[in-house]
């Protein structure tokens, strides 16, 4: 079979063989595993994987530092791109299925380390946080009357919290209840969130092209719902204002510690596109905030609050 491909089919067939093996057989039936969503290497060899309803766990399977260091150059060489001493930081798509993979080498970290966060398989929907007590009934209903009413959402979170899965479950609920022909546009850096609205499109950001121009173009979309999956930087000015423009219902995260701290943060964004912080257009556009966590006994919607408004004192928000 192999030997009937052409020379540049060959190659990359024998780098994805080679890839294969350098993750091992804990790595590939995780990356299998529809539950899963996060494979992660310290630099001690531990490999652990964080799965939907279980949170993070010890495999109890230990990977080499000279087999990490190889699969990471792989997946960079099937990229075109490096990553050496020199270039010890990898940020890129596993070309075995497309999930997002972050990688380091030393001298940036005593021995190799890599997080290859997947694009769920299973989306876990409102009524599976509220089976999992992660999520209060109350709190899901709630939450599904402000999508029915067309409310902006923003949920906040540390890293590894769980906002991008919870994301995806507002995200099921908003395509459910989507009107008929409602169009909804889902603008992400890496391919995470799945919408299954009939009228739908889908753009990522690229090397050449950021989210605030991705956001620009959105806006000659036709969009009736804009959702992005996380808002890192001057993208946030764009978005709170094309969600005050006539395009609600929209939903996004950000990263911060607490519902309060999610509305700084915005501020905060928005002045990498040096202007001022706009709290009043902050408390204006977003109506909900969701903070998620991840606590000692797994993840946990903590709060959500409705935003009322804002005085010089600072948001008011209101607990759910």
């Amino acid at each position: 079979m192999e030997d009937a491909l052409p020379s540049a089919e060959r190659r990359r067939f024998r780098l994805h063989e080679k890839l294969k093996r350098e993750l091992g057989p804990t790595v590939l039936d995780a990356l299998a595993d529809p539950s899963v969503v996060e494979i992660i290497l310290n630099p001690d060899g531990k490999l652990w994987v964080d799965a939907l309803g279980s949170g993070m766990q010890d495999t109890g399977t230990h990977m080499k530092a000279a087999q990490a260091e190889s699969l990471l150059g792989t997946v960079a060489m099937m990229l075109n791109s490096v990553v050496n001493a020199e270039h010890p930081i990898l940020q890129a798509e596993l070309p075995l299925d497309g999930s997002r993979i972050g990688g380091v080498l030393p001298p940036v970290v005593s021995s190799p380390a890599f997080a290859i966060r997947k694009r769920a398989a299973l989306v876990y929907t409102l009524a599976d946080y509220v089976r999992s007590n992660i999520l209060e009934p109350a709190h899901a209903e709630a939450l599904c009357d402000a999508i029915r009413a067309r409310e902006n959402i923003l949920i906040v979170g540390s890293t590894g919290s769980g906002k991008t899965t919870f994301a995806n479950a507002l995200l099921h609920e908003i395509s459910l209840q989507a009107r008929q022909g409602e169009r909804i546009v889902v603008l992400e850096d890496t391919v995470e969130l799945q919408c299954v609205a009939p009228n739908r499109v889908e753009l990522r950001t690229s090397d050449f092209v950021d989210m605030t121009q991705l956001l620009r173009t959105t806006m000659r979309l036709r969009p009736d719902r804009i959702v992005v999956g996380e808002v890192r930087g001057a993208e946030a000015l764009a978005l709170l204002k094309a969600w005050n423009t006539g395009h609600p219902g929209g939903l996004a995260t950000v990263h911060a510690n607490n519902c309060g701290g999610g509305l700084v943060r915005l501020e905060q964004l928005i002045q990498e596109a040096n202007v001022p912080p706009q709290p009043r257009l902050i408390a204006d556009a977003v109506n909900i905030v969701v903070w998620i966590a991840q606590t000692s006994t797994g993840r946990k919607i903590k709060e959500i609050s409705r935003v009322q408004g804002w005085t010089e004192v600072g948001y008011a928000l209101n607990a759910i």
